[in-house]
């Protein structure tokens, strides 16, 4: 595991965007032509099956070596997701937020197909440096990924994609351009990307202390064995947190939301 932790999310960023150019697009629009360095990453997401190679705890195991606690606990009952977010008691670190998905509550084809997939994967592998942008540890046809996606958006990214950060987060409240998500949204569009409008394109709010968008996600190819076939990626997130009664910026999640983030992978529209 990763002893140092601004080398662990420089190889997760390097992995993302690989198959995210968008994410570098966006930071010139919002830091201007500095580096990175002008963007503040409010949390990172991963998703994960949670079957016993590869649960949710496996993944955190990661970050909790690295000084990270877990916080919040959240269910998504329509998606079959558990998840839990984690956060680091330097405050500038990113937040963590992992979620897997129910397999037991998919039908017996889609829970047969996952636990094949599952079943190629090295044990040992989910303590190696690099697991958790590692990718994928298994074959999959065209027509299990078809089959998942008939079922659950979800399965069918995770089964396509492996182990990676499925999406950054842009802290708006620390952007030296603007501290607005209204107007980070306008910047996008006007710039051409296509936001998630699944619930509005602004999800929570001040009430919430939370307001969350999302850009959709970019697409890449995935091998198949017997054809590559692009298929959405990963996306980019914005986050603008409000103060708490207590003065304090709010740091956990909301469920309603983020239930609506997920769909920013979805390849049926």
């Amino acid at each position: 595991m990763h002893s140092n932790i601004n080398t662990l999310f420089e190889c997760l960023w390097d992995n993302y965007v690989a198959i995210t150019p968008s994410a570098h697009k966006i930071h010139r629009l919002l830091a201007g032509e500095e580096n990175s360095s002008g963007i503040i990453n409010d949390h990172v997401a991963f998703r994960t099956f949670n079957l016993g190679k590869t649960g949710l705890d496996k993944l955190a195991a990661h970050f909790e070596a690295l000084g990270y606690v877990a916080k919040g606990d959240y269910n998504f009952e329509a998606k079959k997701l558990t998840a839990k977010h984690f956060e680091h008691p330097d405050e500038t670190q990113p937040k963590v937020f992992i979620s897997e998905l129910r397999v037991e509550e998919l039908s017996e084809t889609a829970q047969a197909i996952i636990t094949k997939l599952v079943e190629q994967m090295d044990a040992a592998a989910v303590t190696e440096d690099n697991f958790l942008y590692s990718g994928r540890h298994w074959e999959i046809s065209k027509e299990d990924y078809d089959t998942l996606l008939s079922e659950s958006e979800y399965a069918a990214w995770m089964a396509a994609w492996g182990f990676r950060a499925n999406h950054f987060t842009v802290s708006v409240n620390y952007l030296k351009s603007t501290q607005s998500l209204v107007e980070v949204n306008t910047l996008l569009k006007d710039a051409g990307f296509v936001l998630n409008t699944v619930g509005g394109e602004i999800k929570g709010g001040e009430d919430v202390y939370l307001a969350q968008s999302s850009t959709m996600a970019d697409r890449a190819d995935v091998d198949f064995g017997s054809e590559a076939i692009a298929i959405p990626s990963c996306f980019y997130e914005f986050a603008q947190r409000y103060p708490m009664p207590n003065g304090k910026l709010y740091q956990g999640f909301v469920a309603a939301s983020a239930d609506k983030i997920f769909e920013s992978t979805n390849a049926k529209s």
